[in-house]
């Protein structure tokens, strides 16, 4: 017996990679603490990913850097942009 396909033949699908690419998982949990930590927040804010728990998925991508469990990058290219840095002129380039 054949899955798959009408007729037996195995479709082609061409599989389609991440965004970002792959990136070893936390084995030794390294930074578990802090996704921990992240989790209990957005379950206190039902959900909702306020300033407070953005901060601490930041703290937790930090650790990721740190240890090489991710490639490093600049927080804005994450999504990771505060109302503290926002009107910050020193936070941005380019505007003179």
């Amino acid at each position: 017996m054949s899955f798959g396909a009408p007729g037996g033949g195995a479709t082609n699908i061409k599989p389609t990679p991440p965004e970002r690419g792959s990136f070893p998982l936390d084995h030794d949990g390294e930074c578990k603490h802090l996704i921990s930590s992240y989790l209990k927040c957005l379950k206190t804010q039902r959900g909702v990913n306020d300033e407070e728990c953005r901060k601490l998925a930041k703290g937790y991508l930090a650790c990721r850097m740190d240890r090489n469990l991710m490639a490093p990058d600049d927080f804005k290219n994450l999504g990771l942009i505060f109302n503290d840095q926002k009107g910050n002129p020193s936070s941005q380039s380019g505007n003179q």
